[in-house]
């Protein structure tokens, strides 16, 4: 499978009825679209203007095809009104030699995954749902011996875990060295309760020694020293709402 990520800055006042035209017209859209098998957009739980359209394929010519067809262009023009205008100003000169400021609409960033390993497909859709986003970079030449990890010991601990509906491990098309991990759960206190309990840390364990030089050589110093040490190259954990989705199979 191949999972699609387009990240939205949308503006704040418009963010109603950006949710309206995407429910009717991108969902309705891409269920027309030979290989896509889900859409969803999630919101940030940290900043609500962050939103994230996630769709999953059954192959990545098929996302690609719908990007060469133009569809994609045309189903962003329908949404660009409602994106956030930057904070950055184009200066240019007019014909008249006068200077013209345009506010700059962000563009809305494409991420491509192929799904590695996966816990159930999605078949409900739920607004309760919530969507945990984990991401991290492996060690060059350790990224076989991750996704072995995941796929033989962390997935079956997630599927016994209460709340945990479904998992994707993921790795990014651009940089083979990037993994992300989605689990979609019933609620996010579930989630919660996944990470008070420890069982997060625990899977985090298993695998650690994969993760790239830069994060094991932060967790010796924070072990060492008790000493809280961020690096570029962290793990990053996001957490989002499911605003709306459809699956298609």
């Amino acid at each position: 499978m191949f999972m699609r990520f387009v990240q939205l800055n949308v503006d704040s006042q418009k963010i109603p009825d950006f949710r309206r035209v995407y429910s009717e017209d991108v969902i309705q859209a891409l269920q027309k679209i030979p290989g896509c098998r889900f859409v969803g957009l999630i919101e940030s739980g940290s900043d609500k203007t962050e939103f994230i359209s996630m769709t999953l394929w059954d192959k990545q010519e098929q996302a690609e095809d719908y990007e060469k067809k133009g569809i994609y262009a045309d189903l962003l023009e329908k949404i660009k009104p409602f994106l956030r205008n930057s904070s950055e100003w184009k200066i240019q000169l007019s014909e008249k030699l006068e200077l013209e400021y345009k506010e700059v609409v962000e563009e809305p960033v494409i991420k491509r995954y192929s799904v590695q390993t996966q816990l159930n497909s999605v078949d409900r859709i739920d607004s309760r749902l919530y969507v945990r986003i984990v991401s991290l970079s492996i060690q060059k030449g350790k990224e076989k011996e991750f996704k072995q990890i995941y796929t033989d010991e962390i997935i079956p601990e997630l599927l016994s875990t209460q709340g945990c509906q479904y998992a994707y491990l993921t790795q990014s098309l651009q940089d083979p060295d990037s993994f992300i991990s989605v689990t979609i759960w019933d609620s996010k206190e579930d989630a919660e309760l996944y990470e008070s309990t420890g069982k997060f840390k625990e899977l985090v364990d298993k695998a650690s020694h994969t993760f790239s030089q830069f994060y094991r050589w932060k967790m010796a110093l924070e072990k060492d020293y008790n000493a809280n040490i961020r690096t570029s190259e962290d793990m990053k954990i996001d957490s989002y709402n499911l605003v709306t989705g459809k699956n298609f199979i």
